[in-house]
């Protein structure tokens, strides 16, 4: 059965129905709807089923990649320390080749979200906000090469899924699966680039958080899915795009190999907690080197009660965070008194958060102990109107090492104000994260946000090579951190060091669910661990 007809017939019809170009201001329904996540069985992707138009934004497909991005692309490793190194020369070229050219082995696929900032002597610094372990990108990058219609889906999949699964003998006798609980255009996108490259039929098979009857489930450690006849089929390897509390369902140690693994999620990819410990282990390796992965001063494993205190700690103007959201949930921009209210009148699901420096305007950016960063934010428009914007920066590990795949920015709905007023939407101004959770339990995307790497949207973002070259840099970096972190949370089985787990990150509520997930896998004493998909 054809991806057409399957799809069609089995729970993607809302989405080839709602990929068209929206009115302007109206969400796009581009990412899992409810009734894609409700679905019984898997739909079967078959070979030769990829059509761009439903792997990509509509913008995209015309849309012709700026020279710069293409050349930054195309630039490898080696030149990009060049330059680096040009620019920083107390960094020994051949410690950051060495970084750059080994592949990590954990968090293979990742993408770092990244504000440029600087100061009031104009000093320029790229920030790494967070990293993430089921990155958005490729729906929004311009093809680099307009003869390849794949584009970076084929380099993900070339260059970092299919490698593992030739380094040995397959562990379960299975087929291939695209697992997934959101982004439906990339989610079937990888399905469909899988099915073309290897010539197998793949499962596109949704994977929703809190849904008794998903067509997913683990058996003595290897996962399998359901098709439309009922029938169980084991998967032996497996792509994730699962991104809400994925380990709750997921163990750490399983037989199907799965890209990421969710030790990944764990380790910083999806716990913004650990994922600053990470960082600043890992910064401690590299200080002798003149390296650092820069980020907003950060406060972990903050009880609520004490939020207020290490708000005043930032003058007043902070970012609180829920450490395990994503998506642009769970993240509070704190700017006046009532926004601290408001925050502290809500109940949550964790006991712990994450509180940072704000990065506002200079006038009323957090003080740190390094000093005061503000946005440099968008060219200013017509009306003068300079906005907040990030820059998304996917990157994969290949056998020959790392490399940037894809790289788009978003910007913020309201232009970013001189002065703050009290009645200020502080989410408005400062928030650039373009998913939005629908009353019915859908995922759109607001798209008049986002900015493409093309010859028309690269100009208003503000970016030169340089800063190109280092936010790929620190989200390298950031990447290898978690990497790190998450073979220290590994046992010689592959299992999870839970002692050491609990010491970096004691919020119970969050155990209770990794206990949950670990149960998922129950009955696989002796699996090959799903994160030896890369050692």
């Amino acid at each position: 059965m054809t991806i057409q007809g399957a799809i069609r017939a089995n729970f993607c019809h809302r989405f080839w129905e709602t990929s068209s170009a929206p009115g302007r201001g109206v969400p796009m329904q581009l990412t899992a709807s409810t009734d894609d996540l409700h679905a019984h069985h898997a739909a079967e992707v078959a070979p030769g089923s990829f059509a761009a138009r439903r792997h990509f934004y509509p913008r995209v497909l015309n849309a012709q990649i700026h020279p710069m991005m293409g050349f930054f692309l195309r630039m490898g490793n080696r030149r990009i320390v060049e330059r680096y190194c040009h620019l920083n020369p107390r960094v020994p070229q051949e410690v950051l080749l060495e970084i750059l050219e080994t592949p990590t082995e954990h968090l293979r696929w990742a993408g770092a979200d990244l504000f440029c900032t600087t100061t009031a002597a104009g000093n320029r610094r790229i920030v790494v906000v967070e990293t993430n372990s089921c990155p958005s990108g490729n729906k929004s990058m311009p093809l680099v090469s307009e003869d390849d219609d794949l584009g970076g889906y084929r380099t993900v999949i070339e260059q970092t899924f299919l490698p593992q699964l030739s380094r040995r003998r397959a562990v379960v006798d299975g087929e291939l699966a695209v697992i997934f609980d959101k982004n439906m255009v990339e989610a079937s996108g990888y399905a469909a680039t899988i099915a073309e490259i290897t010539g197998e039929r793949v499962y596109l098979a949704p994977f929703p958080d809190g849904r008794p009857e998903r067509p997913c489930r683990f058996r003595g450690g290897v996962l399998e899915v359901r098709d439309h006849a009922g029938t169980w089929h084991p998967i032996r390897a497996a792509f994730r795009y699962v991104t809400q509390r994925p380990w709750n369902r997921i163990p750490v140690r399983s037989r199907t190999r799965i890209l990421n693994p969710v030790v990944g999620c764990l380790a910083g990819g999806r716990n913004k907690l650990v994922a600053s410990k990470a960082y600043d282990i890992y910064n401690g390796t590299l200080a002798e080197h003149g390296l650092a992965i820069c980020t907003p001063e950060t406060i972990p494993d903050v009880a609520k009660s004490e939020v207020p205190l290490w708000v005043g700690r930032f003058g007043g103007h902070a970012v609180i965070k829920v450490p395990y959201s994503n998506a642009g949930q769970g993240v509070f921009p704190i700017l006046s008194s009532h926004d601290l209210d408001r925050f502290m009148a809500r109940e949550y699901p964790y006991d712990r958060f994450v509180v940072q420096s704000l990065i506002g305007n200079y006038g009323w950016s957090s003080s740190e102990r390094a000093g005061r960063f503000y946005h440099v934010g968008t060219v200013p428009d017509r009306s003068g109107h300079i906005y907040v914007a990030d820059l998304r920066m996917m990157v994969c590990a290949s056998p020959k090492g790392m490399k940037p795949v894809a790289v788009y920015a978003r910007r913020a709905e309201r232009p970013l104000p001189r002065e703050l007023h009290a009645s200020e939407d502080s989410w408005a101004i400062l928030g650039t994260n373009l998913s939005q959770k629908t009353n019915g339990g859908s995922w759109a995307a607001d798209t008049d946000r986002l900015l493409l790497m093309d010859r028309r949207d690269f100009n208003r973002i503000g970016v030169g090579l340089d800063d190109l070259v280092e936010a790929y840099i620190q989200s390298v970096l950031s990447v290898k951190a978690i990497d790190a972190m998450a073979a220290n949370l590994l046992t010689t089985k592959g299992g999870l060091r839970t002692k050491l787990f609990r010491a970096l990150d004691e919020d119970a509520s969050l155990l209770a669910e990794v206990k949950e997930g670990q149960s998922e896998g129950s009955g696989a004493t002796a699996a090959t661990s799903a994160m030896e998909m890369g050692s």
